[in-house]
């Protein structure tokens, strides 16, 4: 768990520091001299495959139907309860069970941003964030629906998710490390 944290933390450092072309500065010297610059290329490029592999998971499990609190194939899901089961099995993130709190424990952005794997919030129930989806691609999100209904792709630019967008989210690993860690840190004690 520890080498991930490193890596997002120097992922994060070589994207900061912007220093003149041709005068690489100490950080930059050191992740080279460590071969960690070619690491940092893999967990970019391992991190774009697993969105693919996230999606092609996700879509494999159309026609699951909705359960209400459901977080498995063998007993349906609900809309946090398919994005939760799709990350830990694809990615093996361990996010948190409700949407509103997949919202708080994830880094917020812009619709222009969207990317197949981030998270897609909608306003359903009158209230932030009752509603999550993840992103496919080509303005359309897969998620589990409504009571009644089953895992299904839909379009974002029809007229009842456009109306309920309520935002986009990206999940870092950083984000689900900070999650479980917090989890942890807050779980009452077992005797």
């Amino acid at each position: 768990m520890r080498i991930p944290a490193l890596l997002s933390s120097l992922l994060l450092a070589t994207n900061v520091h912007a220093t003149p072309a041709g005068a690489p500065d100490d950080m930059s010297r050191f992740l080279n001299d460590k071969g960690l610059l070619s690491q940092i290329d893999q967990v970019r490029q391992n991190v774009t495959h697993k969105a693919s592999d996230l999606v092609v998971n996700a879509l494999g499990f159309l026609g699951v139907p909705y359960q209400r609190g459901g977080n498995t194939a063998e007993t349906g899901f609900d809309c946090s309860g398919f994005v939760k089961a799709m990350y830990e099995q694809t990615v093996g993130l361990i996010l948190p069970r409700k949407a509103e709190q997949q919202a708080a424990a994830t880094q917020q952005i812009d619709r222009s941003e969207l990317q197949p794997g981030d998270l897609v919030f909608f306003n359903t129930l009158r209230r932030a964030f009752s509603h999550v989806g993840i992103y496919i691609g080509d303005g359309k999100f897969i998620h589990s629906p409504k009571p009644g209904a089953q895992v299904r792709v839909e379009s974002m630019g029809g007229s009842y998710w456009s109306h309920r967008f309520d935002g986009a989210r990206r999940v870092t690993p950083t984000d689900a490390a900070s999650t479980v860690s917090s989890a942890l840190l807050t779980a009452p004690e077992l005797h």
